[in-house]
């Protein structure tokens, strides 16, 4: 008899049979075996979705695009102003940032070594001060974005950078492939109770899923992504995505580095249901990210593509369109 709130199964001697040939196979135990077919059958039967700004992210709602500006405003609110501009006029849902305490996120053996910038020669430290928003320049950005009707966000890289943004109650985080191992930004993340958008580059699957561990699925968005900028064919790697839909209970996005547009197409229509990519006004203009970022005839491709996306995928029902009949009788003898 089955236990109190549990139900019987029969299955057939072949299903039995298949799952042995699975254990010499692969050398899974008849557990191993089910847990895999059960979290294959999740991944097709059930379609997490998270909430941001009121929009629903997941594979059964549109793609999420958001447009990474990061530090590709060089310090000037200005270009923030016209990087904001290119993303709406493109379609984007929304625009990121990057927040950082230089102080704290600068390598100390970096802090002294001096640079050649468009504004003189500095230190390292004199640099990343240069370039970072405070408090103002945020306020500035923060009234624009509304305008405009875009919904902006940012990527904290310490402590302090948390409890800044939450002055201007952004509706969610992200955190970059190079504070997945920061065990205390992450608690003091999820602390905030929102949703997290989690960049996965230069990470082993184990430190993924430590991550995943700390933060929880519930609340989590998961970014395959390759830190390399630009990111060559050979380490893009897109059937992760695949992979992190089978393994992790959460929407799977794409944070891309890569030169032109066809891998985030590709991510896309392999179930990728967010889309970031980072924007430029002009890939030639100074800083470490623009040659790996988009300018604007790229972005509107992307965000024109992936609207049509569900169109262009269907059903997945076989059927003889009215479309077809018509040749049916011309081109089939028999």
């Amino acid at each position: 008899m089955p236990k109190e709130n549990f139900t019987s199964l029969t299955v057939s001697e072949d299903f039995i049979k298949q799952i042995d040939e699975a254990k010499k196979d692969k050398g899974y135990s008849r557990q191993e075996f089910l847990t895999e077919v059960l979290r294959e059958y999740a991944s097709i039967s059930t379609q997490p979705y998270r909430i941001i700004s009121g929009e629903n992210i997941g594979s059964e709602h549109p793609v999420y695009v958001i447009a990474e500006i990061g530090i590709n405003h060089n310090g000037s609110v200005e270009t923030a102003k016209k990087l904001i501009d290119m993303a709406v006029d493109a379609g984007c849902d929304a625009v990121k940032f990057q927040k950082r305490t230089p102080e704290i996120c600068v390598p100390e053996e970096q802090k002294k070594i001096m640079r050649e910038t468009p504004w003189g020669t500095m230190t390292y430290l004199e640099y990343k001060k240069r370039i970072e928003f405070g408090k103002e320049d945020y306020e500035k950005i923060d009234k624009y974005c509304k305008e405009k009707g875009i919904v902006w966000f940012a990527s904290p890289w310490d402590i302090p950078s948390v409890d800044f943004l939450e002055e201007f109650d952004i509706p969610c985080y992200k955190i970059a492939s190079a504070c997945l191992t920061d065990e205390e930004l992450l608690n003091r993340i999820k602390e905030k109770g929102k949703p997290v958008i989690l960049s996965t580059g230069m990470s082993t699957i184990e430190q993924i899923k430590k991550a995943v561990n700390i933060l929880g699925e519930e609340n989590l968005i998961l970014m395959h992504c390759t830190s390399t900028y630009p990111t060559n064919k050979k380490e893009q790697n897109l059937n992760v995505i695949k992979e992190f839909r089978r393994h992790f209970n959460c929407p799977i996005g794409y944070s891309g580095h890569e030169s032109g547009i066809t891998s985030t197409l590709v991510a896309a229509s392999l179930g990728a249901c967010v889309l970031e990519r980072h924007i430029t006004l002009d890939r030639a203009m100074y800083g470490s990210d623009q040659a790996a970022s988009l300018e604007i005839d790229g972005l509107k491709r992307i965000c024109s593509f992936v609207k049509s996306i569900p169109l262009i995928l269907g059903d997945g029902e076989k059927i003889v369109y009215d479309s077809e009949k018509s040749m049916i009788n011309k081109l089939r003898k028999k």
